[in-house]
């Protein structure tokens, strides 16, 4: 029994797919996607990232329930939501041609756009992952997990036969994966990052949620400024007191650039969500006025930064705050 993925399967490829992607289906029929897959080949991944994509994912959901899961009478005018089913090895009643034999009803109904997804994965690979993760085989409980992958690999060759895309998942990472499938299932306006920039006060405590934290305590504080004391890092006095300090303008480009090389990079992993946090000693002066700049400069990048001030109005904190650091 051969333990290697067919060789004609090609890693980093959808192989067959149709012309129109599952969840951009004409005619208002309901978008599903039956994904199938060998033991470690990343059927999880997919079925996750799917679901960050808005679609309702269900893993080993038992083969007999699969009718009445989707309906038999459409709701005119109403498409449901696209819908995921996985289903391997592991899942009760796992019977490859029962489980072709449903779907083939399934895809010739009028009110559905079935597509089939199967995930292959190269014998070794599957070896190094299962043994990286300590988890003994599904098929082989008390043997070496080769056996398990052979196996299996018969087992479920009428369905990698059968589906509609094929994809080989050898040489790809989780990273590359989840990339993989959002190109290929997305809607047709891509998803954008999420950014928020924001400012708080050490006085107050570090942000919970914060990816990328700038303190912005070694510049200059208007605070001991009189004139300055009840303005804020919104107030055009306040910024040009904080941009006169000599260590502002390489510190402030410095950190622009970082934030402008490392956002693209982010959203190139699939990041859905990240907080910049500038903090200062009370949260109104020196990391408000760095967060508006900061917010600014990423606008011009092409980003569409939210921006947060979570102690501008909290004088007390701030005034309490210095006197202790005195």
């Amino acid at each position: 029994m051969p333990s290697e993925s067919p060789e004609d399967s090609r890693a980093g490829e959808f192989d067959g797919q149709p012309d129109t992607a599952p969840n951009r289906t004409p005619g208002g029929r309901q978008p599903i996607l039956f994904v199938t897959a060998m033991l470690g080949a990343g059927k999880t991944t997919v079925l996750r990232e799917l679901e960050d994509l808005g679609w309702e994912s269900l893993d080993n959901f038992p083969i007999r329930f699969l009718a009445r899961l989707i309906g038999s009478e459409p709701i005119p005018g109403q498409p449901g939501e696209p819908l995921a089913v996985g289903f391997d090895c592991r899942t009760r009643g796992f019977d490859p041609g029962k489980i072709i034999e449903q779907v083939a009803g399934l895809a010739a109904r009028a009110d559905l756009a079935v597509t089939t997804l199967f995930l292959d994965c190269g014998g070794q690979e599957l070896e190094r992952r299962f043994n990286e993760t300590r988890r003994r085989h599904h098929l082989a409980q008390d043997l070496p997990v080769m056996h398990g992958i052979a196996a299996e690999r018969e087992l479920i060759a009428p369905l990698r036969g059968w589906a509609d895309l094929l994809v080989d998942t050898t040489n790809y990472s989780v990273n590359d994966l989840a990339q993989a499938i959002r190109d290929r299932f997305s809607p047709e306006a891509p998803r954008e990052m999420t950014v928020t920039v924001s400012s708080f006060g050490f006085a107050r405590g570090m942000p919970p949620a914060a990816d990328l934290v700038f303190d912005m305590r070694y510049l200059d504080n208007p605070h001991w400024d009189p004139g300055l004391r009840d303005l804020t890092g919104q107030d055009e006095p306040v910024g040009a007191h904080i941009a006169r300090d000599p260590a502002f303008a390489s510190s402030y480009t410095r950190i622009r650039d970082l934030l402008t090389e490392l956002l693209p990079r982010y959203a190139a992993q699939g990041k859905r969500y990240v907080n910049i946090a500038f903090g200062c000693t009370g949260g109104r002066h020196r990391s408000v006025f760095v967060a508006e700049a900061i917010a600014r400069d990423l606008r011009q990048a092409g980003f569409s930064p939210t921006v947060l001030h979570r102690n501008l109005a909290s004088r007390n904190a701030e005034t309490a705050a210095v006197a202790q650091s005195r």
